[in-house]
């Protein structure tokens, strides 16, 4: 099942299914255009994986971690399918990340790997929006990651059968393919992801673990069209505005 969570033409907030014939729920089917797609969770926080891809570290001219690299993006940098994300202004690079992430169901506190897929409610795309003039200069990453509307999520949570253990992950700027990997390429898989993390941080049902890029990361700019997806989600498409 792929959910959808929307605002109707009467501006009323629902959850629906995101089928072929398009979006159900309570008793109608929506065409997309005539609904606003919302981002795919509520999270109280994002969890964000660095250099889970041994080629995007080569391309960062980085060692691959010794454990997952972590940090976090807070609720405001969340954008939504359809939307225009502002970069943030006088900046000279702003790159797109395409990641696969996880939605938990569950609250998760010290829950080893192999319990970890009874806490995970499913898989969206996100887009870690990354503003490299100022990640190269700090330690924590705030201004370099957690600007507002730095982290696309969308369009749908699909349930865990949906995506297999080797989904692909594709970004495309105006048509064109810049990365294109698998999660079957990740240095720490989910489960062990969900271990680490929950050894310090507790999860809370919704809150999101957006699992690390493949390499191609590279600039956007005014005017772009980015496409996020991921096999057995979906595409998740937003545009691009200068601030």
């Amino acid at each position: 099942m792929r959910e959808v969570r929307f605002r109707d033409p009467a501006g009323s907030t629902r959850v629906g299914e995101w089928t072929e014939d398009g979006i159900r729920a309570a008793g109608r089917t929506y065409d997309e255009s005539e609904i606003d797609v919302l981002p795919s969770a509520e999270p109280s926080k994002i969890v964000c994986v660095g250099l889970n891809y041994a080629d995007h570290a080569a391309e960062r001219d980085s060692e691959v971690p010794d454990r997952p690299l972590l940090f976090l993006k807070p609720p405001s940098a969340l954008s939504s399918h359809g939307d225009t994300v502002p970069l943030p202004a006088g900046k000279e690079r702003v790159d797109h990340e395409a990641e696969l992430a996880f939605v938990m169901g569950e609250q998760a506190r010290n829950v080893s790997a192999d319990e970890a897929m009874d806490y995970v409610a499913g898989f969206t795309c996100m887009n870690d929006v990354s503003n490299r003039d100022d990640q190269r200069r700090e330690q924590n990453w705030v201004r370099g990651k957690a600007f507002d509307n730095s982290a696309p999520l969308g369009p749908v949570l699909a349930t865990p059968d949906e995506v297999p253990d080797d989904a692909a992950v594709e970004l495309r700027v105006n048509g064109e393919t810049r990365q294109s990997s698998s999660r079957a390429e990740f240095i720490w898989t989910v489960p062990e992801l969900v271990e680490e993390i929950t050894t310090y941080v507790t999860l809370e049902p919704g809150d999101v673990v957006s699992t690390g890029t493949p390499s191609g990361v590279a600039p956007i700019e005014d005017g772009d069209t980015v496409e996020v997806e991921v096999e057995g989600v979906g595409v998740l498409r937003h545009g691009v505005s200068e601030d």
